[in-house]
């Protein structure tokens, strides 16, 4: 099954390491990331299941819940636990999907047998409250993931959801946004009240609208 943007995220029920989930019903009315890493007891996924522990409050902050899976059991999720808590000062905090039967995993295309015939590669899925896939990202075995990105692309995509912007190149929350070009001049007067400058007709940069303003002293 090959997924896009906006598509239905596909409802699946599922053992994790926090108990059975029916996968929209756990989502609720918050955001939700589903991440795979192709196996339990391997270097690269230590360091990433142990960043995405690290990073739980950031991801709180932003009501986004994070779910991992592989297609490794149960038990051996748990046993790996005690290694990534070991290894990477932290302790794993969010449930992790056992799929051995791989019918999440195929659910949601997460092997591709160009790299691995099953084995699951680092797919990344952002899932917003209505249920619906706002994100693909899809790296390989051998390249571990940007934790930090991903949250810099959740505040964009939280903020492109509720306001009539995009974000410009490597923006970081806080910084100026673009207004859309479906946007036309008398109405972002009235939509951005702070302002904005026409660099060229398509290009008007406006303060990040959710931000209140600074005041200088």
């Amino acid at each position: 099954m090959s997924l896009r943007l906006g598509d239905e995220a596909p409802d699946f029920r599922a053992e994790t390491t926090e108990g059975t989930i029916q996968f929209h019903e756990w989502i609720g009315e918050s955001w939700a990331v589903l991440f795979s890493h192709p196996a339990d007891f391997t270097p690269v996924c230590t360091t990433e299941l142990g960043s995405v522990a690290q990073l739980k409050t950031e991801f709180e902050k932003r009501q986004v819940k994070v779910i991992a899976i592989s297609v490794d059991p149960l038990d051996q999720h748990r046993q790996w636990i005690h290694d990534i808590n070991e290894t990477q000062n932290t302790e794993v905090n969010f449930p992790i999907i056992a799929d051995p039967e791989r019918k999440v995993s195929l659910l949601y295309d997460m092997i591709h047998p160009n790299a691995n015939l099953t084995q699951t590669v680092r797919s990344v899925f952002v899932i917003s409250p209505d249920k619906k896939i706002k994100l693909i990202i899809t790296y390989p075995a051998s390249t571990g993931r940007n934790f930090h990105e991903l949250l810099r692309v959740i505040d964009s995509l939280q903020l492109t959801a509720k306001y009539s912007v995009a974000t410009p190149a490597n923006w970081k929350d806080g910084e100026d946004v673009i207004i859309t070009t479906a946007v036309t001049n008398e109405e972002a007067d009235q939509k951005f009240p702070k302002g904005y400058t026409i660099v060229k007709p398509y290009l008007r940069i406006t303060p990040q609208p959710n931000k209140a303003e600074v005041i200088q002293a």
